[in-house]
């Protein structure tokens, strides 16, 4: 049976469902709404998700890119915080997607806080995720869904470098290893502010990443990224002097660095996910809470 492709949301229609919503959109939770058809079926494409891939989407907003993954995705389910937004996106799904709509679940909720996803386990996560929170955003995601293969995320510009970041860069740092914890991550192309309603005061970028085995080691996650933060928490500083709070001295901290293969006068901004996971295996530490996200 042929089905109708959904119809694709411009800025007019962005502008008819605000208007209709008495939307003011806030920087409080990052609301910008993209309004070009264009760079939704870019981030689409660029997402390689297909039928056969079950969707996640965080903060769908008023729909345009829930539109666009409905055309190809099996399924996509989004998680909208804002009751307004929540109460309009599925009339939306109806009215310009009405072929797909069985295909469409909305769950209203904080995605930092959701626990489990309804029905088949998500494969792929494609947001344009608010920019106030989208790494701590990302990694909750990646450590609560390991079903996730792969994703696709638009963020602020300055945080898509980040992610992506090599060790050595500039802005190699929290993030950059955290996400590499999960996943390949690499920068996928830069969006204009113009495709936004209203525009943001920001430079936007695309960040795909697929799911990777975790570096082997017998120190948990958690203890990790408790290495991780402390190892960045004074970028200046030595490894040595950095990790001396969590070992009780600086010759306790350059032990655990030298038998973990690690220069103790090298700064965190040079080390992979690897060398973080042997650190933490020769300096095991109680991760105080907040730490592992």
């Amino acid at each position: 049976m042929t089905t109708t492709p959904p119809r694709l949301l411009g800025p007019a229609e962005v502008r008819q469902l605000a208007a209709e919503l008495d939307l003011r959109p806030t920087k409080q939770r990052g609301q910008n709404f993209v309004i070009d058809a264009n760079t939704v079926r870019r981030i689409v494409r660029e997402s390689g998700v297909g039928a056969h891939d079950v969707v996640l989407e965080v903060g769908p907003g008023l729909g345009s890119l829930t539109l666009a993954l409905l055309d190809v995705a099996g399924r996509v389910v989004a998680v909208e915080l804002d009751p307004l937004l929540a109460d309009r996106l599925p009339r939306t799904i109806a009215e310009h997607a009405p072929d797909q709509a069985a295909s469409f679940e909305l769950v209203l909720g904080d995605a930092m806080r959701i626990t489990q996803v309804p029905g088949p386990a998500p494969t792929a996560l494609v947001a344009n995720l608010p920019y106030n929170v989208s790494v701590p955003v990302l990694l909750h995601l990646l450590a609560l869904l390991p079903s996730l293969e792969r994703g696709l995320v638009m963020v602020q510009a300055e945080v898509a470098d980040r992610l992506a970041a090599r060790p050595g860069s500039k802005v190699y740092g929290v993030p950059s290893v955290k996400a590499a914890w999960y996943a390949d991550v690499r920068r996928a192309g830069a969006v204009g502010r113009n495709v936004f309603w209203p525009a943001p005061n920001v430079d936007s970028g695309l960040v795909a990443w697929t799911r990777r085995e975790p570096p082997t080691s017998r120190a948990t996650r958690e203890q990790v990224f408790a290495i991780v933060d402390a190892a960045f928490a004074q970028r200046r500083k030595t490894l040595r002097a950095t990790l001396k709070p969590l070992a009780g001295s600086s010759a306790a901290a350059e032990e655990a660095l030298l038998a973990a293969g690690v220069d103790p006068t090298a700064r965190g901004e040079v080390l992979e996910v690897a060398d973080f996971a042997r650190i933490a295996e020769q300096l095991p530490v109680v991760p105080t809470r907040g730490l592992a996200s």
